[in-house]
């Protein structure tokens, strides 16, 4: 499955890069299972994702949890939580 993955803030900056699109192998079926194999894909996404539970999610501009089925997304989204005050 082809699928389009952007990155922003801090995420953006330690992978190098806003945007990509990746060819999933059909072992990534969640938002958990994607973080794996991107962690596994270099250092760079080893940094962004070394504290997972950090790391915001969204499928198609919802936010989800890591136990998020990935289905027939067409975007994910990674971003830092976000503050405000």
């Amino acid at each position: 499955m082809t699928i389009n993955l952007l990155y922003f803030a801090w995420v953006r900056e330690k992978i190098g890069k806003s945007t990509e699109t990746v060819d999933l192998p059909s072992s990534v079926r969640t938002i958990a299972d994607l973080v794996q194999w991107l962690v596994a894909r270099g250092p760079e996404y080893a940094d962004a994702f070394a504290r997972p539970e950090v790391v915001r999610a969204a499928i198609d501009r919802a936010h989800v949890k890591t136990s998020a089925e990935i289905g027939a997304a067409r975007e994910i989204a990674f971003f830092p939580p976000v503050t405000g005050g």
